[in-house]
């Protein structure tokens, strides 16, 4: 369900809202993407009263926001601190743990500089990419970059997927109709993740010496 600061936010919809909630939605209080543009999408497209494209556009700048906010507290405060708070009460209260934040580490390191692009599309490790990206020192510029591709790619879905219900489905049963997209969406993600593992193994290893 949505949550009442939800409900409030998406009831006065505006860029300022969105780009707040997928801040928020892409720092370390992670909630899900899919209960604020699908929803901001169906409204936009409702009302006539907003830009999708200039809603993806600003879902996706909030997304930079907080995913930089990760990035630069775990570049400058180290492993040891990151971990202590992922185990502490508050770190679990944001749905952190050792188990998830170890996850996200064993991704980045086993993908490099471009796990932050393909993990901002793996639901468990979109949210938490960034912080092993800033525990590595990754450079900020490719990592803001990747980011921002990664994230608009995932809102450009989403945001497609209000629209379209829209057109479908009372408001008030849009949350249950995800559900039913929700398998395709995988698959979909899936899909997109493998296209750009072998276009970068394919720069890396064939256009190297060229």
């Amino acid at each position: 369900m949505l949550t009442d600061l939800l409900k409030g936010l998406l009831d006065e919809l505006n860029y300022l809202n969105i780009t707040i909630l997928m801040a928020i939605e892409s720092s370390a209080i992670p909630f899900p993407s899919e209960i604020v543009v699908p929803p901001a999408a169906y409204i936009a497209a409702e009302r006539g009263e907003m830009s999708i494209p200039l809603l993806v556009l600003f879902a996706t700048f909030g997304s930079c926001i907080g995913a930089s906010v990760n990035y630069v507290i775990s570049y400058y405060v180290g492993r040891p601190i990151v971990y202590k708070f992922v185990n502490s009460r508050l770190g679990h209260l944001c749905l952190l743990n050792q188990e998830k934040m170890e996850k996200a580490e064993a991704y980045f390191d086993s993908k490099g500089a471009v796990a932050t692009l393909i993990g901002r599309l793996i639901p468990g490790i979109r949210q938490l990419i960034s912080i092993p990206a800033g525990l590595a020192k990754m450079n900020f510029g490719y990592f803001l970059l990747y980011t921002a591709i990664g994230a608009g790619l995932w809102n450009i879905v989403l945001a497609g997927l209000g629209w379209y219900l829209q057109k479908l489905v009372p408001f008030d049963q849009l949350n249950e109709q995800l559900k039913v997209y929700e398998t395709p969406m995988k698959y979909g993600i899936c899909i997109a993740v493998a296209l750009a593992v072998a276009y970068f193994v394919v720069k890396k290893y064939c256009f190297k010496n060229k």
